[in-house]
């Protein structure tokens, strides 16, 4: 089915808000976090586990994990109560009821990321984009957002994208 013309979903407001920061969330990475994720995920390398192993690898202690970027730290007074973490990236909701994870890319910049490393990182909006969806007959939003990583000693470890997909019920 070709594209059909339709209204767009997006706001000036929203544009606004592309490539504006959110709030910061603080994360921890300990070796029973390293231990639990690797576990949990299959990965069965001794270098998660044993930190005299990931020692002999040349890193600090036990690495995290690919896909690990550490626990967000919860505290009830500045969390948001679902999430645990603080929730930052976009500043709206998309005006579409349904909602897709349209995946996840981590990019690492080299720095190692181990135990007893704590993370700050920001996100922001990276963009927004609309395409007509002909399976389904109507309009989806595409918002992608990038969460940049820092590690203690100020240096970039990582940078996620996450996109999401939202549409309206089929007939809205």
């Amino acid at each position: 089915m070709a594209d059909q013309e339709f209204e767009s979903a997006i706001t000036d407001e929203m544009r606004a808000l592309i490539g504006v920061k959110g709030p910061e969330t603080t994360s921890e990475l300990t070796t029973t976090s390293v231990r639990m994720f690797a576990r949990s995920v299959g990965y069965v390398d001794p270098a998660f586990y044993d930190e005299a192993v990931a020692q002999e690898r040349g890193f600090r202690s036990l690495p995290a994990p690919p896909g690990y970027l550490g626990t967000p730290i919860y505290n009830p007074a500045d969390s948001d109560p679902t999430f645990g973490g603080r929730r930052g990236g976009g500043g709206f909701r998309s005006p579409y009821p349904l909602v897709l994870n349209g995946g996840t890319d981590i990019e690492y910049t080299g720095e190692q990321i181990c135990a007893g490393d704590t993370l700050t990182s920001a996100t922001a909006l990276a963009s927004l984009n609309e395409r007509w969806s002909g399976a389904l007959g109507v309009p989806m939003l595409i918002q992608v957002s990038e969460t940049t990583y820092t590690n203690q000693h100020g240096k970039v470890v990582a940078i996620s994208r996450g996109t999401g997909i939202s549409y309206p019920r089929p007939g809205d």
